[in-house]
């Protein structure tokens, strides 16, 4: 049931990202405008859904939901980053493969799936995983891509995300309420956040070729690792480490981090592999690709999932 409602979801972001292209397409905008969305989504409409996500009235039950969101989310990680290191040696990849394989687009799309498929009660899990991967994403994922070994501690802790998750977190535990108007408010503007971000990877794709995208022959190997052969692995963790029945809605928690794992590349490598000179049209085809074979994948993994 959750696979068809999944399908559903996705199908419908995708035919928003189409609107997106064919914005381009007609030169009614150029591709590089995409960016007034991306500052929007990023500076406004993510910190919404972030905190109205932790505007829910503290119990046990959520925190400890959180908690064994937090240590899937951790272990997810951990298998990653040993995946990666394997698949490395054997596949030969480079700093923009195994950062495409590693990090998940799991901002722009769980956040909507889960509030569509799930409920909105649902989305304050997604943050556990949101958290993780943003500390490894400026940590790791930017020393893959620029060749240093130094951590930016000031670009994990004052991301603007990771900022609104400690700030929801704080109203959370201490059971502080906003006020009816500025949550209603921050409500309305959080539906926008699926919508924004498929026009904005439309656009982005509107401005490619797509014989160029496919031109890459790697492509195709990376898009199995990041898209199945990973995800696969991940799902088996999660299905039989018996995490699930330790709480009453383990399952559901556990998909929740599923889905994040599912979804496609990360745009923020694109963004970085363009920020440190490191093959940024290769990121953003894999980010095309992977963006398109999630529409199967995603409820297929979902789907052997739940069996």
């Amino acid at each position: 049931m959750i696979s068809l409602l999944l399908m559903k979801q996705i199908v419908v972001l995708f035919l928003i990202m189409i609107m997106g292209i064919i914005l381009v397409k007609t030169k009614l905008l150029k591709a590089e405008e995409s960016k007034s969305l991306s500052i929007v989504s990023i500076y406004l409409v993510m910190p919404c859904v972030i905190i109205n996500a932790f505007q829910i009235k503290y119990t046990e039950s959520i925190r400890n939901g959180l908690i064994l969101a937090v240590i899937a989310a951790v272990l997810i990680h951990i298998a990653l980053l040993i995946l990666i290191t394997v698949l490395g040696r054997i596949f030969r990849l480079d700093a923009v493969e195994k950062a495409s394989i590693m990090y998940s687009n799991s901002g722009n799309l769980i956040i909507p799936i889960v509030t569509s498929i799930l409920g909105k009660e649902w989305v304050i899990y997604s943050s556990a995983f949101l958290s993780v991967q943003l500390v490894l994403l400026w940590s790791h994922g930017r020393m893959l891509l620029c060749g240093e070994r130094k951590i930016d501690l000031r670009k994990i802790f004052l991301n603007i995300n990771m900022i609104t998750i400690l700030v929801g977190i704080v109203l959370f535990v201490t059971g502080i309420q906003l006020p009816e108007i500025i949550s209603k408010t921050m409500e309305s503007v959080s539906v926008m956040i699926g919508p924004i971000s498929m026009i904005m990877i439309g656009m982005l794709i509107g401005n490619m070729k797509f014989k160029q995208i496919f031109a890459y022959k790697r492509i195709y190997i990376v898009t199995f690792l990041k898209m199945i052969l990973c995800p696969f692995i991940i799902l088996l963790l999660l299905k039989y480490s018996g995490m699930p029945n330790l709480l009453t809605d383990g399952k559901v928690i556990l998909l929740i981090s599923l889905l994040a794992t599912l979804t496609p590349s990360a745009v923020t490598i694109t963004q970085m592999a363009q920020i440190f000179g490191n093959d940024e049209e290769y990121a953003s085809a894999i980010n095309v690709v992977t963006t398109i074979v999630c529409i199967i994948t995603m409820p297929i993994m979902v789907w052997i999932y739940q069996l």
